[in-house]
């Protein structure tokens, strides 16, 4: 862990820290993306995100186990420990695996709504059961805890300049946008999981059902219906992104650059995946290096406008009172 984010963070207990590092290998080894926009985030607020990521993370792999180690029921047995080993954090500030102390201690100082939490690991424990969604309507209903609750746990740690309520529909929005870009992305690999993140009657819409999506992962061959109903999922996610972007206007300023460059790199990949002629049951779609360095280029660019500004943090991108610095 960096200690330079640990020492603007106020984190002085040395199992805290542990905790903190954790989380951020966590997010370093697993998201990419999202890792290399966090590194322009001001430092003092970079720990409370990797604390975010992290917490959804190991949820999220005790969800998915790449391996198929463990039968549903033992997964939904350690999704159920970890929900209670949370409830326990977010009242003592304990916790017995690291992931849950940091994000318990986020929580503290940055009064985080506990129910977001019970929302996310909500949609976590259904996707041991759920393997479709008829409607876009039922995947929102999904992504509402599994994405949208993330932007909004996102939104006390990165402040904003107006009245928070504001600013929760933009937030909402754009962790859907995330989710669904990673949707399309994955879907091969989500199939291999017995998962489709697709909604049923977009697919259906253009002659395709489950039995040809599988078809196509297991022969690698391509099918025009397939690229059809990609390209309409295309589409109605960068909707999402264009609902969504105005909500970074009226984020805190020095933390613009980090989620901009997020937006960005993020909306890239949709970019991708057009480029590759929507061959996403086939090959994992990345934004070329280059494009990735000039998204950073560009943000450490606003990052050093930002600092040139006067500080004036919003009281909503504070700590409470009483939270910051040593803790135990």
């Amino acid at each position: 862990m960096n200690r330079r984010e640990l020492d603007a963070a106020g984190i002085t207990c040395p199992a805290l820290r542990d905790a903190y590092a954790r989380c951020r290998t966590l997010n370093s080894r697993h998201g990419r993306t999202y890792f290399l926009a966090t590194r322009l985030l001001p430092l003092e607020r970079r720990c409370a995100v990797h604390a975010l990521y992290g917490f959804a993370r190991w949820a999220d792999d005790i969800v998915d186990d790449l391996d198929r180690r463990q039968p549903p029921a033992e997964r939904d047995r350690l999704l159920r420990l970890l929900e209670s080993d949370l409830v326990h954090g977010l009242r003592t500030g304990g916790g017995d695996e690291p992931v849950v102390r940091a994000v318990a201690d986020t929580a503290e100082r940055y009064a985080i709504d506990h129910t977001l939490f019970a929302d996310f690991l909500a949609s976590m424990r259904s996707d041991l059961s759920v393997t479709d969604y008829p409607t876009y309507r039922d995947l929102r209903a999904y992504m509402h805890g599994s994405a949208a609750v993330i932007g909004l746990q996102m939104l006390p740690v990165l402040g904003t300049v107006v009245d928070r309520e504001e600013a929760a529909p933009h937030a909402a929005g754009l962790g859907i946008a995330f989710q669904l870009t990673n949707f399309l992305r994955d879907v091969g690999e989500d199939l291999d999981r017995g998962r489709v993140y697709l909604p049923a009657d977009l697919l259906a819409a253009h002659g395709v059902e489950r039995p040809l999506l599988e078809w196509s992962r297991r022969s690698g061959r391509h099918d025009p219906r397939i690229r059809a109903a990609f390209v309409e999922a295309e589409a109605m996610t960068r909707a999402v992104y264009r609902e969504a972007e105005p909500g970074i206007a009226i984020l805190e300023p020095r933390v613009r650059p980090c989620i901009r460059t997020a937006f960005t790199l993020y909306r890239g990949i949709l970019d991708a995946i057009a480029d590759g002629g929507y061959a996403v049951l086939h090959r994992r779609a990345v934004v070329p290096r280059g494009r990735r360095a000039t998204a950073a280029a560009e943000g450490l660019a606003r990052v050093l406008a930002a600092r040139m500004r006067p500080r004036r943090d919003p009281p909503s991108s504070r700590p409470v009172a009483g939270t910051e610095g040593p803790r135990r």
